[in-house]
């Protein structure tokens, strides 16, 4: 029963977040997303009490998709976490959808906070663990970077949904990297850093891989969303 909750729990977030992507949040509503789902209305709502329930929930997966392997050069998995989201903005329907929600300004009454915030506690802690293995420069002042940098991705990620959606993604996110990074980081440590275009692709296939290696078998861990 827990597993058979749990598939469902998936089915909706991904049929949620295919609607969202595609409407919007405000023309997005529950039948369509019951339709989509294939499911019934009492199951959907024993798992989510409200269209802002699923929007938020949506938001919430992109916390998953934010980890990446443990890097001895902190600034390298700080580059990791920033191309692999660039990675699953153009691979991934839920990371598209949750990146759909933060920036849709017609979504008065939904609360777009969490993704900014969540983005900055990641990147600050980043900076601050970079900076304690001596990798920053002496003025940097980490969670003021973190702002600058989260903020800035994100437009990059709206400029480029516009622009050519999301296909030129990986290029603009390795150019505001090799902007800011300078500023930020000695020169000799971004000497080592990689931050070609298919970064995200590589960091990725060393996720499954791992997932692959530790998943028990029958295991719901590696199942795909969306």
């Amino acid at each position: 029963m827990q597993d058979r909750a749990i598939r469902t729990r998936r089915t909706i977030l991904a049929a949620a977040a295919k609607v969202f992507e595609q409407r919007g949040y405000q023309a997005a509503t529950i039948s369509e997303i019951l339709s989509t789902a294939g499911v019934t209305k009492g199951a959907l709502y024993f798992h989510f009490e409200s269209k802002d329930d699923l929007a938020q929930g949506v938001l919430a997966e992109q916390d998953q998709r934010m980890v990446v392997p443990r890097r001895a050069c902190r600034t390298q998995e700080l580059v990791d976490v920033v191309m692999l989201h660039a990675h699953r903005l153009q691979t991934d329907p839920m990371v598209r959808a949750g990146v759909r929600l933060s920036l849709d300004q017609q979504a008065h009454e939904l609360d777009r906070s969490g993704p900014f915030l969540r983005w900055v506690r990641v990147m600050d802690q980043l900076l601050h663990d970079a900076r304690s293995q001596g990798e920053l420069l002496p003025h940097v002042v980490p969670t003021e970077s973190a702002e600058v940098l989260v903020g800035s991705f994100a437009g990059i990620q709206a400029m480029s949904q516009a622009v050519s959606d999301y296909q030129d993604l990986p290029e603009r996110v390795c150019a505001l990297l090799r902007h800011m990074l300078p500023t930020v980081v000695l020169s000799s440590v971004l000497a080592s850093i990689d931050l070609s275009r298919t970064r995200g692709a590589v960091v990725l296939a060393e996720l499954d891989a791992s997932a692959e290696a530790a998943a028990p078998t029958g295991s719901l861990a590696r199942q795909p969303v969306g």
